[in-house]
């Protein structure tokens, strides 16, 4: 098989270079300028989407068709349609990336970089979610405007679950759990694609996203097994209530217009080929409008790695016929035309998948004119790149997403006054490329940890100690414990980088690289108060050694906090910021690499000795568990709520319905919506801020059962918000509660059903007992 050289450099680095200069004017169809636009109904702006692209298509020769099936599109001068290129990245920032790359030479040098999702996952703060979604496909359109990008499909965000610690390509998730990805997916496709925070549709997409890799993808190369090769073996159960719910919410939720399958197989099957998947779910089911991109060769993975097919024209048949609607790639162009003449696909086929790629593009208003005439995004421009609003909110993504995990002694905040000299110690402490992880473009700022605490402590003393993370040579150890030794206060800036952790890559270990924990205890023994532990990571690393030591009096986790990470920091260190971050994934220990990768099950087997994964299901000894953080301020919480009973039958004999349920459980899909409608109820919390300081409080709402049979959860979030209180204020949070949504546990068979008896709401340490009656 023949990967092309430049994709697998993509996917290894992902820091393409600039490319050459593009046009000024960002390309578009249907010129008025040009008479023959006005004889094209696809022209017609008037016209209803789907009428527009059937005209088109039909007007479009065999050869003409087929060439449109790849991520570069050519031109089709002869009906005044531009090329278009599919492929652009966007996943926390417009970033590097895909032959539809932004080009930063032109007047637009930079682009604002949040932070890593895993960090802006720990915020808990959905608004904040659809406001980084809103700023991303703002600074894509001004991008495209001004000509330095060939396209507005964007793909992203990646909503894989975050199943496994040792994924490298955790970083770009919101974590493991199924509702918090399935929230961030909804609210930063709105966000990007112009909708508005309630879901409000506009007519004319501002950017379009695709989310990705649908699904069950969660592996890169682990061992001699690798993303291409990989056959997921998943359950129904597990399909239903772990892998499939942040797909469904980006379509549903979301409405997002674009969607990518993955390269590996599901229980056998290819989901590029898999027609159950693309067209029976995800578009019949769930109503899906837009189009289907392979991952980049995935349709020639189903050939040459899966051996699926026989031959590449039967692969292309396979996804096509599945609903893929466009090839990463040049494989579905090379072999369409044989596949044709073979009667393996038809003419309609094509047709199907043209109808879908045309009807986004004309979405993103590219066959109304110049786009920079558009009233709605056309006056989008250089200005709103790198803002001082995007860049704040940069600013405030890192610091609500910190998370503080120990604080001996209160030992943090610092104090500027009292801190006369500080070390500052680490791999990681002076790397500003670090601070972004991957998938990201330049940065508007470049301020590493190191720089920002040197405007706070005048004598700063740096070593690396490390000559990276992987700190395979000890040389300068000596340097820093002599260093450390010297000091009022030491901070150590640790964890790993992209050469740890990244897409195509894996880890096999969940502890620090190298020397690093050699230099954190040297470190820590000579210095005169405990230090502090900054760890920098995507995925969890386990310090159980750090969270034991006495002299190791505080450790902060700042994920890839983007741009603005290091002034974040420096501001949580120094009590600028009151850290509010919760962990948006379950930290293990090292005994946990024991367990295969491959291993798709979320319940634990106690048969096997298999523990399970995810807060949901792991039966084992945590580092951190989910949902943990500390914060400078003490918080309480206490339910307002009242609601104690649910008397299922009142509610749906009242809509005229009859169903047939066993006697401990309701079956959800015979209930009916409206049923379900009226069996929801508010819950309110009352947080309050004890003080000292002001700070954001995530709330979490978690359900939990008497027990775990059947397959229930130990316990499973069920709402969150994040809230900012001033110190000694008090606030009210109300979640929307749908039983059949979020009191429902799903069967071995993917059924889901209400189980009669009591259901517990938690709030740290509040409960509420919930009775589900006849």
């Amino acid at each position: 098989m023949r990967l092309r050289s430049e994709i697998l450099l993509l996917f290894s680095l992902l820091t393409l270079s600039p490319l050459l200069a593009l046009s000024s004017d960002p390309p578009f169809s249907c010129d008025p300028s040009d008479p023959s636009s006005r004889n094209y109904a696809f022209c017609n702006a008037k016209l209803p989407v789907e009428q527009r692209a059937h005209d088109l298509v039909s007007r479009l020769t065999v050869e003409e068709k087929i060439a449109q099936l790849g991520d570069v599109a050519p031109a089709i001068s002869r009906l005044g349609v531009p090329a278009y290129k599919w492929w652009s990245e966007a996943l926390h920032g417009v970033a590097y990336g895909g032959r539809g790359s932004t080009n930063y030479d032109g007047k637009i040098k930079s682009a604002t970089s949040f932070p890593q999702v895993i960090l802006t996952g720990a915020t808990f703060n959905p608004l904040l979610w659809y406001k980084i979604g809103e700023a991303v496909g703002t600074e894509a359109r001004a991008i495209y405007n001004s000509g330095q990008l060939q396209g507005l499909t964007f793909w992203a965000p990646n909503i894989n679950i975050f199943r496994d610690p040792r994924w490298g390509r955790g970083q770009e998730t919101p974590g493991e759990d199924p509702l918090t990805t399935s929230k961030y997916a909804a609210l930063f496709v709105r966000g990007l694609q112009g909708d508005s925070y309630q879901g409000r549709h506009v007519p004319v997409l501002k950017a379009s996203a695709c989310c990705k890799h649908f699904t069950a993808y969660d592996l890169e190369r682990w061992g001699d097994v690798f993303r291409f090769t990989f056959n997921a073996v998943v359950t129904a159960q597990d399909l239903e209530d772990t892998y499939q719910p942040p797909f469904k919410s980006c379509v549903e939720d979301g409405h997002a217009s674009g969607m990518m399958c993955s390269y590996n197989e599901v229980n056998g099957v290819p989901p590029c080929g898999d027609y159950n998947l693309l067209t029976k779910i995800a578009r019949q089911e769930w109503k899906f409008y837009g189009y289907i991109v392979s991952d980049c060769d995935a349709v020639e993975v189903i050939q040459d790695y899966h051996n699926y097919s026989k031959t590449p024209e039967e692969a292309v048949a396979y996804a096509l016929k599945a609903g893929m609607d466009v090839n990463c790639g040049s494989y579905v162009q090379n072999h369409s035309a044989s596949a044709l003449q073979q009667g393996k696909i038809t003419e309609a086929d094509i047709d199907r998948a043209l109808h879908n790629l045309f009807s986004v593009r004309m979405r993103l208003g590219l066959f109304n004119g110049n786009p920079t005439r558009y009233k709605k995004y056309g006056s989008i421009g250089p200005d709103q790149v790198c803002s001082k609003e995007h860049q704040n909110l940069a600013l405030q993504a890192a610091l609500q997403g910190i998370v503080l995990l120990k604080n001996n002694y209160n030992l943090l905040p610092l104090s500027k006054p009292q801190v006369s000299s500080l070390a500052v110690i680490g791999p990681n402490a002076n790397n500003a490329e670090l601070l972004v992880g991957n998938y990201h473009g330049p940065p508007c700022i470049n301020i590493t940890s190191l720089q920002a605490l040197q405007g706070y402590i005048k004598d700063t003393r740096y070593v690396a100690g490390c000559g990276d993370a992987a700190c395979n040579t000890s040389v300068t150890i000596d340097q820093a414990v002599q260093v450390a030794s010297s000091v009022d206060y030491v901070v150590l800036f640790v964890g790993l980088d992209q050469n740890q952790e990244r897409e195509d890559l894996d880890r096999y270990s969940l502890l620090l690289p190298g020397s690093q924990q050699d230099l954190i205890t040297s470190v820590a023994k000579v210095a005169k108060k405990p230090v502090i532990l900054v760890l920098l990571c995507g995925g969890p690393v386990d310090v159980s050694f750090a969270k034991l030591d006495p002299k190791i009096g505080a450790i902060v986790w700042a994920g890839y906090p983007g741009q603005a990470g290091g002034p974040a920091i420096a501001q949580v260190l120094f009590g600028e910021h009151n850290p509010g971050g919760k962990l948006p994934l379950t930290w293990y220990p090292q005994d946990f690499t024991r367990i295969p990768m491959t291993d798709m099950n979320m319940r634990a087997n106690p048969a096997t000795g298999y523990p399970g994964r995810t807060y949901r299901f792991y039966k084992g000894e945590t580092v951190f568990p989910f949902g943990y953080g500390l914060s400078y301020s003490n918080y309480s919480h206490k339910f307002v709520s009242k609601t104690e009973k649910l008397y299922m039958n009142t509610v749906i004999n009242t809509q005229g319905t009859k169903i047939a349920h066993s006697s401990d459980h309701y079956h959800i899909s015979e209930i009916g919506l409206d049923a379900c409608e009226k069996l929801k109820f508010p819950a309110t919390v009352r947080v309050e801020n004890h003080g000292p300081m002001d700070g954001w409080q995530p709330v979490l709402l978690f359900l939990c059962w008497p027990n775990e049979t059947n397959g229930r959860p130990a316990k499973q979030l069920i709402g969150f918000d994040s809230v900012h209180l001033k110190a000694g204020e008090a606030a009210r949070v109300e979640f929307a509660v749908s039983p059949c949504e979020h009191f429902s546990r799903v069967t071995e068979e993917g059924k889901r059903v209400i189980d009669k008896g009591s259901h517990f709401m938690m709030v740290e340490q509040e409960e509420l007992e919930i009775c589900v009656m006849d």
